[in-house]
């Protein structure tokens, strides 16, 4: 078996890289020269497209508004100053994330949080699909010929963002840091050769390939206000330092503000210093070409000694504006796991990948963000309006969450704090207002559904988990209550073969009780199968008549005898199989069908035993059973009290940690509330079940004669709720299915309610 992963696990460690230790998170904590790159290339790189998303509305009433860009970008940049002063306060406060759904549910309480969460969970999605599709629209400005493939384009580039995160968050920085340094220095080249040129007389017009119409309309405050709402794109992307800020190098708090700051800078000096060479530059929005190339074009124009820097900028911006939705793919990943740990959404969100990255997180912003560009066109026009509203209520949550903890923690100078945070919130609540109002007929409002939407699933996964953790607790209570335990076996023997004999001589060998060998016929059944199966074990095999299948049958002698917590029905299911393979599962449709049906029976312990042809395993003489457990709740303590009816060698409860404070608390855990029989905490510290537990296993079987019971607790539920739990017991089932010397058997613990 291990022959057959191998070339798996090369080839992940070739995508991936080398899988790191949980103790290692340390040093995967970003310096400020890198953290800048990581986190903030989506602010940066929106003066690729600000400045042009406010003159598409402008244009569109007439030519001669195009010149209020300029004012326009100033109040932009101004409210962008506002916003970076009040998150450097932000992240000092709250060291671990600085996030809005952090500091509204502290200060706020759960239903602000939750929309605070939701809106930037739906920000971050869009931030992927923007930057994406602008990045496309640079590159198809000078190369025409590539428009009609911009889809699959965009899908490639966002396929190659995941797997260069999948590296993890240091190694995806060491990739991004030096194309959005470079970046900087194009666009600070452009603004300062524009600026020279224009004091000396020297700059050209821009030239506009296929303008978009021009309209002939009068300004109105409404116009302006549709301008300002499309140009505070130039926000998105602040609150992800905020969300991250316990990735910087200690001291978290200091280290986030001082790149917040250099952030402000750089974005607020580019962003208005290209609104201001586009009036004077007459550039106009184009359906082929974007402003900031023909600002580039214009600066350096062909011939010129610097032509090659327009080809420089290009290149750059669309590297900048892809790599833009990396700002999406660090803090998307955490803001979802911090959800996960306050059970409002699904605990995968917290598992750590081989590069201690949140991958769930990852998959699911890049599955929902390539389904944007497909449905979109990859057109960033269309996507624009769907942008800005998540970003901006979040923005307003957090300030005014921070006015409340100035307010309630005091100390000096709180009221200038509270001021610069009110005033902060106080804008952004202002623009949130805006942009509904302005883009809400335009596609906002898939926006202000999906908020509410998204927090009315977190409430429903709470009430969920809420429920769970109910049910495990007075399920333990019932468990420890329960009289001394009972067991029943059935061998279900389907044909006379090496399986059939294998799981006979294991359930007489771990009985404790009566073992009874039972038969459904079908069309294909051997008539003389009975007398040759007594004459072959010398016991006999009864009939089960079935009305309709082998499944209902079973299931119909299973209802006839006693189950509950001091009633358990063993069934054991022989499978033979021709080479180890789990494509060959797929010959075994009604096995499938028949242990996916008894696990929603209560009282009933599935227990699979695969044998391959011609390899029947020895009479087992010493047997160990292991019960699986995850701590002291009501599925395993019923794995526990299962364990006690058969008759083995020895009995363990083992786990596996995937670190060290993990271990000990459930060693505590275990000592004051577990049952009396020894547990075993091994380690897994790169959060893989698969090899220690292996490692384990086969240190048992080395001893000749040695089988190993392994008992899986298995929590079954039904409908959308299976996709609220890890599929651990499907990925062990499969580990152990050709695992020589073991057998598996899964003690149920049903949530079908």
């Amino acid at each position: 078996m291990t022959e057959a992963v191998a070339p798996h696990r090369r080839f992940r460690r070739l995508v991936v890289g080398r899988p790191m230790q949980t103790d290692q998170l340390d040093e995967t904590l970003l310096p400020k020269w890198l953290a800048l790159p990581i986190f903030a290339s989506d602010p940066l790189s929106s003066v690729a497209y600000a400045t042009e998303s406010a003159l598409v509305v402008l244009v569109a009433v007439s030519a001669a508004s195009a010149q209020l860009v300029f004012p326009i970008s100033i109040a932009i940049g101004a409210l962008l100053a506002i916003v970076i002063a009040s998150y450097m306060q932000t992240v000092r406060a709250y060291e671990a994330s600085g996030g809005a759904y952090v500091v509204a549910r502290e200060n706020l309480g759960t239903l602000p949080s939750l929309v605070g969460a939701a809106a930037l969970l739906t920000d971050y999605v869009l931030t992927v699909a923007v930057s994406i599709s602008a990045g496309i629209f640079a590159i198809t400005s000078f190369l025409p010929s590539l428009a009609a493939h911009k889809v699959a384009l965009s899908l490639a580039c966002l396929v190659l963002i995941v797997l260069a995160n999948l590296r993890g968050v240091r190694e995806s920085g060491l990739i991004f840091a030096l194309p959005t340094y470079l970046f900087v220095f194009a666009i600070t080249a452009l603004v300062a050769g524009g600026l020279f040129q224009l004091a000396t007389g020297q700059l050209h017009h821009a030239v506009t390939p296929h303008p978009l119409p021009v309209g002939s309309g009068a300004i109105t405050l409404f116009v302006l206000l549709r301008a300002f709402s499309s140009g505070s794109t130039a926000l998105t992307g602040v609150e992800a330092i905020a969300n991250g800020v316990n990735a910087f190098r200690r001291p978290h708090g200091r280290n986030a503000a001082a790149t917040l700051a250099v952030l402000g800078v750089i974005a607020i000096t580019l962003f208005v210093g290209v609104s201001f060479l586009a009036v004077h530059a007459h550039a106009m929005p184009s359906s082929t070409d974007s402003v900031v190339s023909q600002i580039a074009r214009a600066v350096f124009s062909p011939g010129s000694p610097l032509a090659f820097m327009y080809y420089a900028v290009q290149m750059l911006t669309l590297v900048v504006l892809i790599f833009a939705a990396n700002t999406s793919f660090q803090a998307f990943p955490r803001l979802s796991a911090l959800l996960a740990r306050d059970r409002f959404a699904p605990r995968q969100f917290t598992n750590l990948g081989d590069r201690l990255v949140f991958l769930n997180g990852m998959i699911v912003l890049a599955t929902v963000a390539g389904l944007l560009l497909w449905l979109y066109g990859a057109n960033t026009n269309s996507l624009i309006h769907l942008h800005v509203i998540g970003v901006f209520t979040a923005f307003t949550l957090s300030q005014a969450g921070m006015v409340r903890y100035w307010y309630r923690r005091g100390g000096s100078r709180w009221r200038a704090k509270a001021l610069v945070n009110g005033v902060g919130g106080t804008a952004t609540a202002a623009v949130t207002l805006i942009v509904t109002f302005t883009k809400f007929a335009e596609g906002a409002w898939i926006v202000t559904v999906a908020i509410p939407v998204l927090v009315l699933a977190m409430l429903g996964i709470r009430r969920h988990y809420d429920g769970l953790a109910r049910r495990m607790r007075a399920g333990a209570a019932a468990v420890a209550a329960a009289p001394e335990p009972r067991n029943r076996t059935l061998v279900l023997v389907e044909s006379l073969d090496d399986a059939a004999d294998a799981a006979w001589r294991f359930a007489n060998r771990v009985s404790a009780g009566d073992v009874r060998a039972v038969h459904v016929p079908t069309g294909h059944t051997d008539p003389g199968i009975r007398a040759r199966w007594f004459q072959r074990v010398d016991a006999p095999l009864e009939r089960l008549q079935g009305t309709h299948s082998v499944t209902d049958a079973l299931l119909e002698q299973v209802w006839r005898l006693p189950r509950g917590e001091s009633d358990f029905v063993t069934v054991y299911i022989p499978e033979l199989f021709d080479r180890p393979s789990l494509l060959a599962q797929a010959k075994h449709p009604r096995e499938l069908s028949l242990k996916f049906r008894l696990l929603g029976e209560p009282g009933v312990v599935v227990a699979d035993v695969p044998v391959l042809r011609d390899h029947l395993p020895a009479k087992p003489g010493r047997v160990l059973a292991r019960v699986l457990v995850s701590g002291v709740n009501a599925a395993s303590m019923r794995a526990v009290n299962y364990a006690s009816t058969l008759d083995v060698d020895d009995v363990r409860a083992v786990h596996f940690a995937f670190g060290p404070e993990e271990a000990v608390e459930l060693r505590a855990e275990w000592a004051r509330n577990g049952p009396r029989i020894p547990l075993e905490v091994d380690e897994a510290p790169y959060r893989d079940l698969g090899r220690p537990l292996l490692e384990y296993l086969r240190g048992l079987t080395a001893e000749p004669g040695t089988v190993v019971l392994v008992l899986m607790p298995e929590l079954v539920t039904r409908g959308w709720r299976r996709l609220l739990h890890n599929q651990r017991a499907l990925y062990v089932k499969r580990l152990l299915l050709f695992e020589p010397n073991v057998v598996l058997a899964s003690v149920p613990y049903q949530l079908l309610r």
